[in-house]
Protein backbone atom coordinates (compact mmCIF):
# COMPACT_ATOMS: atom_id res chain seq x y z
CA UNK A 1 0.00 0.00 0.00
CA UNK A 2 2.71 2.27 0.72
CA UNK A 3 4.42 2.19 -2.67
CA UNK A 4 1.38 2.28 -4.08
CA UNK A 5 0.98 6.38 -2.32
CA UNK A 6 4.75 7.01 -3.14
CA UNK A 7 3.98 6.28 -6.68
CA UNK A 8 1.02 8.17 -6.92
CA UNK A 9 2.81 10.61 -4.80
CA UNK A 10 5.68 11.13 -7.38
CA UNK A 11 3.49 11.00 -10.28
CA UNK A 12 1.39 13.81 -9.01
CA UNK A 13 5.08 15.77 -8.31
CA UNK A 14 6.55 14.79 -12.02
CA UNK A 15 3.35 16.54 -13.33
CA UNK A 16 3.53 19.16 -11.79
CA UNK A 17 7.24 19.89 -12.26
CA UNK A 18 5.98 19.25 -16.01
CA UNK A 19 3.53 21.47 -16.02
CA UNK A 20 5.67 24.58 -14.42
CA UNK A 21 8.59 23.57 -16.80
CA UNK A 22 6.04 24.08 -19.91
CA UNK A 23 4.69 27.63 -18.16
CA UNK A 24 7.80 28.59 -17.49
CA UNK A 25 8.99 28.04 -20.89
CA UNK A 26 5.34 29.32 -22.97
CA UNK A 27 6.13 32.34 -20.91
CA UNK A 28 9.27 33.27 -22.36
CA UNK A 29 7.35 33.00 -25.71
CA UNK A 30 5.88 36.33 -25.76
CA UNK A 31 8.91 38.17 -25.30
CA UNK A 32 10.43 36.73 -27.97
CA UNK A 33 7.59 37.33 -30.55
CA UNK A 34 7.52 40.95 -29.63
CA UNK A 35 11.20 41.19 -30.10
CA UNK A 36 10.90 39.50 -33.74
CA UNK A 37 7.69 41.94 -34.35
CA UNK A 38 9.92 44.76 -33.19
CA UNK A 39 12.77 43.86 -35.77
CA UNK A 40 10.51 43.44 -38.45
CA UNK A 41 8.70 46.26 -38.22
CA UNK A 42 11.54 48.57 -37.63
CA UNK A 43 13.23 46.80 -40.63
CA UNK A 44 10.27 47.78 -42.81
CA UNK A 45 10.14 51.72 -41.65
CA UNK A 46 13.96 51.63 -42.41
CA UNK A 47 13.99 50.11 -45.77
CA UNK A 48 10.94 52.20 -46.73
CA UNK A 49 12.81 55.00 -45.92
CA UNK A 50 16.20 53.75 -48.23
CA UNK A 51 13.54 53.23 -51.04
CA UNK A 52 11.94 57.11 -50.42
CA UNK A 53 15.03 58.87 -50.30
CA UNK A 54 16.37 56.50 -53.31
CA UNK A 55 13.45 57.06 -54.96
CA UNK A 56 12.24 60.40 -54.26
CA UNK A 57 15.08 62.51 -52.91
CA UNK A 58 16.64 62.95 -49.81
CA UNK A 59 14.68 66.24 -49.20
CA UNK A 60 11.20 64.75 -50.28
CA UNK A 61 7.88 64.81 -48.78
CA UNK A 62 7.98 60.69 -48.96
CA UNK A 63 11.59 60.61 -47.04
CA UNK A 64 10.06 62.72 -44.37
CA UNK A 65 6.73 60.62 -43.83
CA UNK A 66 9.49 57.43 -44.22
CA UNK A 67 11.57 59.13 -40.78
CA UNK A 68 8.52 60.07 -39.26
CA UNK A 69 7.87 56.16 -39.70
CA UNK A 70 10.99 54.80 -38.50
CA UNK A 71 11.20 57.01 -35.42
CA UNK A 72 7.67 55.98 -34.26
CA UNK A 73 8.28 52.31 -34.78
CA UNK A 74 11.38 52.80 -32.88
CA UNK A 75 9.56 54.82 -30.26
CA UNK A 76 6.84 51.67 -29.76
CA UNK A 77 9.39 49.43 -29.42
CA UNK A 78 11.15 51.67 -26.60
CA UNK A 79 8.24 51.39 -25.11
CA UNK A 80 7.47 47.92 -25.27
CA UNK A 81 10.45 46.67 -24.69
CA UNK A 82 13.15 49.33 -23.03
CA UNK A 83 15.29 48.46 -26.49
CA UNK A 84 15.17 48.81 -30.10
CA UNK A 85 16.65 47.50 -33.55
CA UNK A 86 19.20 49.26 -35.84
CA UNK A 87 18.80 47.57 -38.84
CA UNK A 88 21.75 49.39 -40.24
CA UNK A 89 24.28 47.63 -37.92
CA UNK A 90 21.95 44.82 -37.09
CA UNK A 91 21.77 44.91 -33.21
CA UNK A 92 19.80 45.95 -30.19
CA UNK A 93 19.88 49.00 -28.44
CA UNK A 94 19.15 48.93 -24.96
CA UNK A 95 19.42 53.02 -24.37
CA UNK A 96 17.21 55.44 -26.22
CA UNK A 97 20.25 57.26 -27.94
CA UNK A 98 18.77 56.97 -31.90
CA UNK A 99 19.52 59.57 -33.89
CA UNK A 100 16.25 60.43 -36.38
CA UNK A 101 19.09 62.08 -38.99
CA UNK A 102 21.19 59.04 -38.59
CA UNK A 103 21.01 58.15 -42.51
CA UNK A 104 22.32 61.34 -43.24
CA UNK A 105 25.45 60.07 -43.53
CA UNK A 106 24.72 57.76 -46.55
CA UNK A 107 23.44 60.22 -48.92
CA UNK A 108 24.28 63.78 -50.24
CA UNK A 109 22.60 66.32 -49.23
CA UNK A 110 20.58 67.03 -52.57
CA UNK A 111 17.46 66.33 -54.22
CA UNK A 112 17.58 63.70 -56.73
CA UNK A 113 15.20 66.33 -58.90
CA UNK A 114 19.41 68.30 -58.69
CA UNK A 115 20.43 66.00 -61.26
CA UNK A 116 17.74 67.28 -64.11
CA UNK A 117 18.97 70.83 -63.93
Amino acid sequence: MGDRWLKLFLGKWALAALAVAAFTVMAGVPKLHADDDCQRRIAHADHRLHEAIEHHGYQSREAAEARHELHEEREHCWKANNRWWDEDRRRWHDQRDWDDRDHDQNYRPYDRDDDRR
